[in-house]
């Protein structure tokens, strides 16, 4: 079938008149029958047949020591917070936490405390009832569970932070590991990535479940709050692209609409930009990202405006071109000073899907009116917008485009940069941890043995959300394991024993 013939008739379809005449009639059936046939063979591409196997390794499957930037790691699993040394020992689990539903990622913050969420209100809501700081034993000694009175049918009205996907502790601006910048443990604000229900006419005639950052103080008072909404115009949204938001925002009979999905939250921290005069990296700035938008943006804390933008037209100038199309992506976040690429932004770009606009071939109604079947972690000098680094399949020496599938995880994961100039990316689909080094070397790999399902329909999977790497100082309740080197087996050697 021509393709073009196809795209020219989908275009028809959606914008055909509604007469009613038989000849009419014939004609949209006609476009809706091509439309489906195209469907199909958008859907049955040969760079998105693949499958992962049934049976393969799992825990550390390639380790370096030598090449590595050894420590712990920390991830979730449905039961809690893991954390693992490096040839993938769990030698820590906090129960009763959940960051396996959209709520958050956990951090491990110096001697030995865990961050996290606790109580999630379940699908599809993805938010949690409190966000809580717990000690070595599990003890509460901080919650924030203040921000929104909520009832739910047949049941009781109860307080909730709705706290969901991120948040910052004072002391440190992203949440990892960075040396000089410890997070507080028993003081400072917290900057809180939380829902809040509300309609906007000027967005959709749909209830909205909106994104709102607080800055809350240790004692769990709100003394800033920002609102997605109110910043619609800043947004850079086209006109096709509002009408087709307008019509789906991402709603359903169950939730709310959805429309951003913002997945991430930051502050922008010390950084060389601001040091030589650009006010819009100020240190207290906020730095988020949109998942169903394309956008990744800076609010200015002082004024409350958005300072710095890419997305969601990534075709908008050839800066923005060369950078390239963005989707769905997570964990954008500026790299602190003191690590190497400093003052670059990092960002887990993962494809898959997402976008509003005009409808197209991958998109009949413009609603994730783009998609893209591999992901990259992307490295880009916010001031240029030029790529420095950059890992995906084709960059790693794949061919392309029959194996991009390679590296590609379509939601949630992440990429934290790391002292040695590594990188930790955690692949979240799949379960997959690695640290590759500056010339795209693998030198750990981890694949989570954690396998199981919030749904009974469906089968089990071992997917995290999020993971960090601390240095073994940070858990001083641990003697620093022994550092076994793991090498892999030769693939094409590898059987499994009758």
């Amino acid at each position: 079938m021509n393709k073009k013939i196809c795209a020219f008739a989908l275009v028809t379809c959606a914008r055909s008149p509604s007469r009613r005449t038989e000849h009419a009639s014939r004609m949209r059936r006609m476009l809706q029958h091509l439309l489906t046939l195209l469907m199909c063979s958008v859907a049955l591409s040969p760079s998105m047949l693949f499958a992962y196997p049934s049976v393969y390794p799992t825990g550390t499957t390639i380790y370096k020591p030598e090449k590595a930037w050894n420590g712990y790691t920390i991830h979730p699993n449905r039961e809690g917070a893991i954390v693992i040394d490096m040839n993938g020992n769990v030698v820590k689990q906090w129960k009763g936490l959940d960051g396996g539903s959209g709520t958050g990622p956990y951090r491990i913050l110096p001697g030995g405390f865990v961050m996290g969420s606790r109580g999630p209100r379940g699908a599809p809501h993805q938010e949690a009832i409190a966000l809580v700081q717990l000690d070595w034993d599990g003890k509460v000694i901080w919650k924030f569970d203040k921000a929104d009175e909520v009832k739910d049918p047949g049941k009781e009205t109860i307080w909730m932070a709705r706290q969901h996907h991120d948040y910052q502790r004072e002391g440190n601006p992203v949440g990892y590991y960075v040396p000089g910048m410890n997070p507080s443990v028993n003081k400072g604000n917290t900057l809180i990535l939380a829902h809040k229900n509300l309609r906007n006419p000027k967005i959709t005639d749909k209830l909205l479940v909106d994104d709102v950052i607080y800055d809350v103080t240790w004692d769990g008072k709100i003394v800033w709050e920002w609102l997605f909404s109110e910043h619609f115009d800043e947004l850079g949204f086209s006109e096709e692209a509002k009408n087709t938001l307008y019509r789906h925002p991402d709603w359903n009979d169950q939730r709310a609409g959805d429309w951003l999905h913002t997945n991430s939250m930051s502050n922008v921290g010390p950084n060389k930009w601001y040091d030589a005069g650009d006010q819009r990296f100020h240190p207290d700035n906020i730095i988020w990202s949109s998942r169903n938008a394309n956008i990744i943006g800076i609010i200015d804390k002082k004024s409350g405006k958005i300072v710095w933008r890419v997305g969601p037209d990534y075709t908008a100038t050839p800066e923005l071109r060369a950078l390239g199309q963005i989707i769905g992506q997570h964990y954008p976040h500026m790299i602190p000073k003191g690590l190497p690429g400093e003052g670059n932004i990092l960002v887990f770009d993962n494809g898959g899907w997402a976008g509003y606009g005009a409808p197209n071939p991958i998109s009949v109604t413009g609603f994730r009116n783009a998609q893209r079947d591999y992901s990259r972690v992307v490295e880009f000098d916010p001031a240029t917008l030029k790529i420095v680094w950059e890992y995906s399949a084709a960059a790693a020496g794949y061919p392309t485009p029959t194996q991009n599938y390679r590296f590609y995880s379509g939601n949630i994961s992440s990429a934290q940069r790391l002292p040695n100039r590594s990188t930790l990316i955690t692949e979240g689909r799949t379960g997959r941890i690695i640290e590759v080094t500056r010339d795209l070397e693998i030198v750990w790999e981890y694949v989570s043995p954690f396998f199981s399902s919030p749904n009974p329909r469906l089968k089990p999977d071992n997917s995290i959300y999020r993971a960090y790497r601390v240095p073994y100082e940070w858990v001083p309740q641990l003697k620093k394991p022994v550092e076994k080197a793991v090498i892999p087996p030769d693939n094409s050697q590898f059987r499994v024993s009758p």
